[in-house]
């Protein structure tokens, strides 16, 4: 499975299965994602990436992967974990995977409703 950025300046390559497929609502990723960003991870070692990548740390348990050229947000890791989040909406064709969840629900916007019979973590 490869991805890149819009701008093609960030490209990667995932090369194990990756899991957990899920859509996030929380506020940060609404405000980076303008909605809620999905993504599926991978162990760290599974994940290839070339170009630079600006790393962002959004809080103090995780950090945020970004394009410096058109700022696509693509990676999120936790400090303590050794996995791996990539942008489902980053990946060139199809991904072959299906989302299994709603995360930080509680956080979702007023301006759209989650209906797809998919479990709800608030």
């Amino acid at each position: 499975m490869n991805g890149s950025c819009a701008c093609g300046t960030i490209r990667f390559t995932v090369t194990g299965q990756p899991r957990k497929a899920s859509a996030c609502h929380c506020t940060q990723c609404r405000k980076m994602s303008g909605y809620a960003w999905s993504s599926a991870q991978v162990p760290t070692s599974a994940l290839s990436i070339t170009g630079p990548v600006a790393w962002f740390a959004s809080s103090d348990s995780a950090r945020r992967g970004l394009c410096p050229t058109c700022g696509a947000f693509l990676f999120w890791k936790a400090h303590d974990e050794d996995l791996i989040s990539f942008a489902l909406g980053a990946i060139d064709g199809p991904t072959g995977l299906t989302l299994e969840k709603h995360i930080f629900t509680a956080d979702k916007g007023d301006y759209y409703t989650i209906a797809d019979g998919l479990e709800q973590k608030p």
